[in-house]
């Protein structure tokens, strides 16, 4: 279950975003060779132990929970082992092959610890001493040998089959089992999270609907459909000491335009307040919503006065996101737990002098990935919707950025969808809205043209750095389709 804020006001600014507690992400591990070596060459044992010990001190540093189960040497240890895993209920499985074991013996562990599972197999340094080597040593760097086998195996299983070869100290190596420990941060999050679903879809946005089976079959997540009202009695609990506190903690966080509206502010603040209680209460772990409204009513009001409190939220790693947009809310997630941000997005306009797609949204955004300090502008209409209010404004960090989306195919399945760019400096429109220059170094048109083709909505998160290689593993770990523009 995650870790649900407190309901008092945010004493300061950093308060204000700071990351949310989440469920540890669990990594089962377990290392192995054939039990039939050590008497015959009994140095041999000792050195793999050695090379064990120092694979499971490299995850104990990694942000997780490691269950090491310890040295296999037969196919009745590895069934033990495959127990021990299974109870610790793992979110990723790691095989160490320090030399040549056969499949019987790590089988087991894959079948049944109800986990997917990485094969690594790290021999001790770059190369031999063929000169002075001797069976024992040589054996010692025959751990890519049982690789095919397990590839082998894991098929006619039906066992999905990753492997990262390497040797211990290759720093490229474990860049690589990295990834596939992000990706084990993103199973973990959503095979746990929960996710709030408030109002109602956006009129006509047919690609934004979702079925609300498919997260929880798909990958174990939670929906909670709320109302606004759920949000409007919290709201009015809300006292006009907490909205004072707040309203400073603001000011310390974003710039504020002169068009800034005092009582627009207040409200907005307010309502940030009302939604900080809603996630406790309902432990979400993200929110999307959208109501129309009319004439001014409350519930037009509420949905006006989310962007402030929505920014915040997203910032403290509880991405809530508008227009009803669940799916997209949940690539934020995956792009979160990574710790590449993830601001709402859409295409603005493009730029064929500069070569750059414009893109962003209105309302709520990732302002810890802003390239500035985040501008709070007044708004008094907000296009496309009903209300007024404080809207925010800025571009993602200079520099490399991926974006990811959830797609969904004709017969219901997901995919990841991700593409990678380069936000560039240049001039940007100042209407309260989040616009990056992204330069996807080919023609802006051509680039909309396959963006569009690869069955993604027209939202999506911009998240910053290259992790096409995480979202990958990801997508993987998920049993999802992953595509590359």
């Amino acid at each position: 279950m995650s870790v649900a804020p407190t309901h008092g006001a945010a004493s300061n600014a950093s308060d204000l975003i700071a990351p949310r507690g989440r469920r540890k992400t669990r990594i089962g591990l377990v290392a192995g060779g054939l039990g039939t070596y050590w008497p015959q060459f009994p140095q041999l044992r000792p050195q793999l132990e050695e090379s064990a010990r120092y694979v499971s001190g490299r995850f104990a540093e990694m942000d997780a929970e490691v269950t090491d189960a310890g040295f296999i040497s037969d196919a009745q240890e590895g069934a033990a082992a495959a127990e021990k895993l299974r109870r610790a209920d793992c979110d990723l499985i790691v095989l160490f092959l320090t030399t040549y074991l056969t499949a019987s013996m790590v089988l087991p562990i894959a079948q049944r610890a109800d986990a997917p599972v990485l094969v690594i197999d790290l021999q001790p340094t770059e190369k031999m001493d063929h000169a002075s080597f001797s069976t024992g040593d040589w054996l010692a760097y025959c751990g890519q040998c049982p690789v095919p086998e397990l590839g082998n195996v894991f098929r006619r299983a039906g066992i999905p089959f990753r492997s990262v070869s390497g040797w211990l100290r290759q720093e490229s190596a474990w860049q690589r089992i990295e990834h596939w420990i992000n990706a084990a941060h993103v199973r973990a999050a959503l095979r746990h999270a929960r996710h709030g679903l408030m109002g109602h879809l956006y009129p006509g946005m047919l690609d934004v609907s979702t079925d609300l089976t498919l997260l929880p079959a798909t990958f174990g997540s939670h929906v909670e459909v709320l109302e606004f009202d759920d949000l409007r009695v919290r709201v009015d609990e809300v006292t006009a000491d907490q909205v004072a506190e707040r309203t400073a903690a603001v000011r310390e966080v974003f710039t504020f335009d002169p068009s800034v509206n005092e009582d627009d502010l207040a409200w907005g603040v307010r309502v940030s307040l009302g939604l900080d209680r809603l996630v406790a209460d309902f432990e979400l772990d993200s929110l999307a919503y959208y109501h129309r409204g009319l004439d001014q009513e409350i519930h037009e009001r509420l949905g006006a006065g989310m962007i402030l409190g929505a920014s915040l939220l997203t910032a403290r790693g509880i991405p809530t996101t508008g227009e009803y947009e669940l799916r997209t809310t949940v690539a934020q997630l995956v792009t979160e737990v990574v710790g590449a941000g993830g601001s709402f997005c859409e295409i603005q306009a493009l730029n064929f002098e500069d070569g750059v797609v414009e893109m962003g949204h209105d309302g709520p955004a990732h302002i810890t990935v802003s390239n500035q300090d985040p501008l709070l502008r007044g708004l008094g209409t907000y296009h496309g919707k009903r209300g007024w209010g404080v809207s925010v404004e800025f571009d993602v960090k200079h520099g490399p950025v991926t974006l990811l989306g959830l797609g969904q195919d004709q017969d219901g399945a997901l995919s990841l969808i991700a593409s990678t760019g380069t936000v560039v400096p240049g001039p940007l429109l100042q209407i309260g809205n989040t616009t990056s220059r992204v330069d996807f170094d080919r023609d802006p048109g051509q680039w909309v043209d396959d963006w569009s083709a690869s069955g993604v909505g027209h939202h999506w998160s911009l998240s910053v750095g290259n992790r096409v290689a995480d979202y990958r593993a990801a997508a993987s770990l998920l049993g999802i389709d992953f595509r590359q523009v």
